[in-house]
C-alpha cells in the first residue's frame, strides 16, 4: 500500500486556531498548481507500489477551480498507477460551494474521480465559528452537507470540542446534528493552543479564557458514549467510523506505512526516513520550476521508530503488538517498555490484551501523555 498526500497552502481566511502552513493570499495558486505537478512528475520513482489513498488536504483543497484540480489529477494519472477503488478524499470547507460564480461542484468532484468529502465543520454554532474565525456560516455547513451527503456516501465531518463557553448541551447538540445527516464517520479535536495562532495571541491578552482541559475531557467521553451508541467503532483517538468507512489515508500514517507529501510543508515516509518540503510557498514554487526538491531529511535511527511506533500505536484501537516490538526491535525494547507500561497498567490507563499493550477507555484521553513516558530516552 502507497499513499499520496498533496498539500494545498491556501485558505479565505485564516482561522483562529491553526499554525498548518498556508497563505490566505490566492493570488499564487495557478503557479502552485504547476508547481505541484511538476513536484509529482520528479518523485514519480518513489512510488514504488499503485497508489491506494489519494488526499488533497491543506490549507483548503475547495478554493481550487475544476480546472486547477483537474490539472492535478491527470498530472498523477499520468505518473501513477493507482489501485481500482482507491480512496480519493479532498479536505471542503462548505462555504466555497455557495459562493456566487463559484467555479467548483459536488458534480465536478464526482467527475475528478473523488469519493470521500471531509467536512470542515468544526461546529454548527454560529457563535463558535465566529470565535474561531470559520469562513462559513452554520447555516451553509447545514445546507451543504444536506446536498454531499446523499452524492458521496463516504463524508466525514470535523468537529472541535473543549471551546471556551462551550457547554455539555452544545456540544452534545453538535454530536447529535453531525449524526442527523447520516455520514458515517466523524473526526473530533480537541481545541488546542498553538504558539504563534491568533488564539493564543488572544489567551495572553486577557481577550479569552484559557482551554479547560477537564472540560474537554468531558466532551471526549461525551463524544465517545454517543457515537458508539450509535453504532461508530472509536478505532483512533481522534476518529470514529463505522464499519468499512474507517479512513485508508489516516490509517496508513498510523501503521506507519510509506506515504509520499507534495507541496509546501509536506512530509513523507519511505520506512527508513522522514522528508518534509520548505514551508514557504514562494521559494517552493522557484525551486521547483528549476527542478530542484526543496526537500529536508531527516534519517530515523531504531530509537526514533521505536518511539514513532508506541505514539501512533497508543492511538489506535488494536494498539501495539508486543510480539512486532520484539520482532522489530528486539529484547530489550521490549522489556523496558513492558517496565514502563506496568505502573499503567496498574492503574488501569494500559491493558495487556492477547500480547498488545492498548489504552482502556479511561486512559484514551491521556494516551499522548503516556505515549511520552514510554519513549526510550
Amino acid at each position: 500500500m502507497y499513499s499520496l498526500y498533496i498539500h494545498i497552502p491556501f485558505c479565505r481566511q485564516a482561522c483562529h486556531y491553526c499554525d498548518f502552513h498556508f497563505s490566505t493570499t490566492l493570488k499564487h495558486k495557478e503557479e502552485m498548481v504547476k508547481a505541484l505537478c511538476k513536484e509529482l512528475e520528479l518523485r514519480k520513482a518513489e512510488a514504488t507500489t499503485p497508489l491506494q489513498t489519494i488526499y488533497l488536504g491543506g490549507g483548503t483543497p475547495s478554493v481550487l477551480t475544476f480546472a486547477e484540480l483537474s490539472e492535478l489529477f491527470a498530472t498523477i494519472y499520468q505518473h501513477y498507477k493507482v489501485n481500482e477503488g482507491a480512496e480519493i478524499t479532498i479536505e471542503v470547507n462548505p462555504d466555497d460551494f455557495s459562493r456566487p460564480n463559484s467555479e467548483l461542484s459536488l458534480a465536478q468532484l464526482k467527475e475528478l474521480g473523488i469519493n470521500r468529502l471531509s467536512v470542515g465543520v468544526q461546529s454548527f454554532y454560529e457563535e463558535d465559528l465566529q470565535l474561531m474565525n470559520r469562513a462559513h456560516s452554520a447555516v451553509q455547513a447545514t445546507a451543504f452537507l444536506e446536498q454531499a451527503v446523499p452524492l458521496f456516501a463516504n463524508t466525514t465531518i470535523d468537529l472541535i470540542y473543549g471551546i471556551p463557553h462551550m457547554t455539555q448541551q452544545r456540544w452534545r447538540s453538535n454530536i447529535e446534528r453531525a449524526l442527523s445527516f447520516g455520514i458515517p464517520h466523524l473526526s473530533a479535536y480537541a481545541l488546542t493552543v498553538e504558539p504563534r495562532t491568533a488564539l493564543y495571541q488572544f489567551i495572553q491578552k486577557g481577550k479569552m479564557p484559557p482551554t479547560d482541559d477537564g472540560q474537554a475531557r468531558q466532551h471526549f467521553y461525551l463524544l465517545k458514549e454517543r457515537l458508539e451508541q450509535a453504532g461508530f467503532v472509536h478505532y483512533e483517538l481522534s476518529n470514529f467510523g463505522k464499519q468499512g468507512y474507517f479512513s485508508q489515508n489516516n490509517t496508513a500514517y498510523w501503521e506507519q506505512k510509506p506515504y509520499m507529501g507534495i507541496g509546501p510543508s509536506a512530509h513523507s515516509y519511505n520506512g527508513q526516513a522522514r522528508m518534509w518540503n520548505i514551508a514557504h510557498n514562494i521559494k517552493y514554487i522557484r525551486q521547483i520550476a528549476q527542478g530542484i526538491l526543496p526537500q529536508e531529511q531527516e534519517i530515523l535511527s531504531e530509537k526514533d521508530r521505536y518511539n514513532e511506533r508506541i505514539m501512533t500505536g497508543l492511538r489506535i484501537r488494536k494498539g501495539i503488538s508486543l510480539e512486532k516490538i520484539q520482532a522489530d526491535f528486539g529484547q530489550e525494547y521490549l522489556n523496558y517498555l513492558i517496565k514502563e507500561a506496568f505502573p499503567y497498567i496498574e492503574k488501569g490507563l494500559l491493558l495487556n490484551n492477547e500480547n498488545h499493550l492498548i489504552t482502556t477507555d479511561a486512559g484514551l484521553f491521556l494516551s499522548d501523555g503516556i505515549a511520552a513516558d514510554l519513549f526510550m530516552v
